[in-house]
């Protein structure tokens, strides 16, 4: 969870940073677990703070729920539009699942290189 601040330009207060997003994403008691301790979903959780905790303006998710099962990905669905919403930041899902792109506010589709 740290490595992004390693490379930070504010290393400030990284402690607290971390436990505020994780406390945020629903993960904050799992601060001090090791990775290989936390099921599918928290490890994807852990890996959209990790993408957060520098506050870029844009959010890269490719298959986001792709390795998670219904209930969990529909859970990280929801996180990426709560961060939108609340925290105005562009959420950009590759996904080849129709019914996760459904779920989006803007499909481009790609076919062989093309845009459509």
């Amino acid at each position: 969870m740290e490595i992004p601040l390693h490379y930070s330009k504010n290393k400030a207060n990284k402690k607290e940073r971390i436990l505020t997003l994780l406390d945020t994403l629903g993960m904050k008691e799992k601060a001090s677990e090791y990775a290989y301790n936390l099921s599918g979903g928290q490890r994807q959780r852990v890996a959209i703070a990790r993408a957060l905790i520098n506050n870029p303006d844009i959010i890269l998710a490719d298959e986001p729920t792709g390795a998670l099962d219904q209930e969990m990905g529909e859970q990280v669905l929801s996180i990426f539009k709560r961060i939108n919403k609340e925290q105005n930041k562009t959420v950009l899902i590759v996904t080849h699942d129709v019914k996760i792109a459904k779920q989006c506010e803007g499909i481009v589709n790609i076919v062989d290189g093309k845009i459509y």
